[in-house]
């Protein structure tokens, strides 16, 4: 049998890299024509697909070293997603995590609190999902759902929501003493381009799950949500953990810039690797492979 070349190997296996890469872009598979153009039009700056895969892959690589770096010097991180719901906190996420090993780095996102949680002390849930030496937990939202959604939706009251604020910038310290490295980003998007995209979900049938009763009552109080925005970068911006906002009506650029400043947080570099050796096959003369019944194969359908 001919072998490949190792090009051709290296080809195949970049042309796989951006079918990967392509799958995850395909957003606006079903959308109907009009919402389409309207999307074209309100962006009509689009970044290049192609710069933008070359930096997302040379960012990737980045992020691995970064990995690499956590994991070898048994560091702890912390990396908080907030924002507006369709603001681009999910995909930020999954570009963070689509090439790294989920036991190094993990995603937490909780649902609403169970009536037993609701007695308990208001971090107290958030607690055992902290990292521990040599991991990366990255919140899809956080503890400040006390400032948002629950102060603005009323499933808390406002004593509670100023315990809150009196509570979170000791609470943050109190990680950052024991080591944790926290990080906190607040994606922020325009009235305009969150009812854009709340639109493109309700004509994707691949998206319409991301819509819940609470993501329509956020348009509906939207200064309401401002408003407890400002006060919580009022209260909890603290030199320890300070807010990060990452301008989020270009999703690409976002997502790009959202890395790379995250990168920016660290002070990673090169750590040591054992060289890898493939060892060589073992062939036993006297084995035979069974034949299995056909019954147990997944029917080739492609």
């Amino acid at each position: 049998m001919q072998k490949e070349a190792p090009q051709d190997w290296l080809d195949a296996e970049l042309q796989d890299t951006l079918d990967e890469d392509y799958e995850i872009e395909l957003e606006d598979a079903v959308l109907s024509r009009e919402i389409k153009q309207i999307y074209r039009d309100t962006h009509p700056e689009q970044m290049d697909r192609g710069v933008y895969f070359r930096e997302l892959l040379r960012l990737q690589a980045e992020l691995i070293k970064l990995q690499d770096w956590v994991a070898y010097h048994r560091e702890k991180v912390v990396v908080l997603f907030e924002g507006r719901d369709s603001a681009g906190k999910g995909g930020a996420i999954k570009r963070i995590t689509q090439r790294l090993n989920p036991r190094v780095c993990r995603v937490v996102a909780l649902p609403a609190p169970s009536d037993r949680e609701k007695t308990q002390w208001y971090f107290q849930r958030y607690v055992p999902h902290l990292p521990a030496g040599g991991e990366i937990v990255l919140f899809d939202r956080s503890w400040y759902n006390r400032a948002g959604v629950e102060r603005v939706m009323g499933f808390a009251t406002e004593d509670e929501v100023q315990q809150f604020f009196d509570d979170v910038p000791e609470f943050e310290r109190m990680l950052r003493r024991s080591g944790i490295r926290l990080v906190k980003y607040w994606f922020s998007i325009t009235d305009e381009e969150q009812q854009m995209r709340f639109l493109m979900r309700i004509h994707d049938p691949l998206k319409q799950w991301k819509l819940s009763p609470m993501d329509l009552q956020s348009r509906v109080r939207w200064e309401d949500y401002t408003k407890a925005k400002e006060e919580m970068f009022e209260r909890t911006n603290i030199p320890e953990a300070p807010w990060y906002i990452v301008p989020g009506n270009d999703k690409k650029r976002a997502r790009l810039n959202c890395i790379a400043h995250l990168l920016d947080q660290f002070p990673y570099g090169e750590v040591p690797h054992e060289e890898v050796h493939l060892p060589e096959r073992v062939f036993n003369p006297d084995y035979e492979r069974e034949v299995l019944p056909p019954e147990l194969y997944v029917p080739q359908r492609y």
